[in-house]
C-alpha cells in the first residue's frame, strides 16, 4: 500500500526565516517555492534523497494551515505517503472505520492525485496521501 514517504511538510509563519536555516544551516538546496492557491499556501522544496522537506507558510488566515499554525505554532505539520493506489487505500481506511478529512482524493498538482487522513484516528499526526507520477504538492 504504502511505497515511500513522500514529504514531510513544515508549516511557519515567514517562509524566508524558515528556508534559511534549512538551506543555509544544513544545506539542502531549495529547489522551487510556489503558491498553492487552492490550499492557500505558498510552499519551498527541498529534495531530501528520495524524499522532501515542504515549508508551507499560509496565505489566507482563515486557511486550515493558518488555524494549525495558530493553535500549535510553527513545526511538523503533515507527513505524506505515497500509495500505489490511492482509491484502495481510502477503502481500505474507510473499512478499518479511520476518519477522514477527505473521503475522496482531490486533484494536485502534475496530475497527483491527495487526500488527508484526520489526526484522531492516526495517534495525533495529520497524514496525506500521495498518488502519481508528479508526487508534488496538492
Amino acid at each position: 500500500m504504502i511505497t515511500k514517504i513522500n514529504h514531510i511538510a513544515i508549516v511557519s509563519p515567514d517562509l524566508d526565516s524558515a528556508t534559511g536555516f534549512w538551506a543555509e544551516a544544513l544545506g539542502l538546496p531549495v529547489t522551487r517555492i510556489a503558491d498553492v492557491p487552492e490550499e492557500a499556501v505558498k510552499v519551498a522544496f527541498l529534495p531530501l534523497g528520495d524524499s522532501n522537506l515542504e515549508i508551507l507558510q499560509p496565505t489566507d488566515t482563515e486557511s486550515g494551515v493558518a488555524r494549525y499554525l495558530e493553535k500549535r505554532g510553527p513545526g511538523i505539520h503533515h507527513i505524506c505517503l505515497e500509495v500505489a493506489d490511492i482509491d484502495a487505500a481510502l477503502a481500505r481506511l474507510k473499512a478499518a472505520n479511520v476518519p477522514l478529512i477527505n473521503e475522496a482524493a482531490k486533484m494536485g498538482h502534475g496530475g497527483t492525485r491527495y487526500a488527508f487522513i484526520h489526526p484522531k484516528g492516526t495517534g495525533g499526526v495529520l497524514v496525506e496521501l500521495y498518488e502519481g507520477a508528479g508526487a508534488g504538492l496538492s
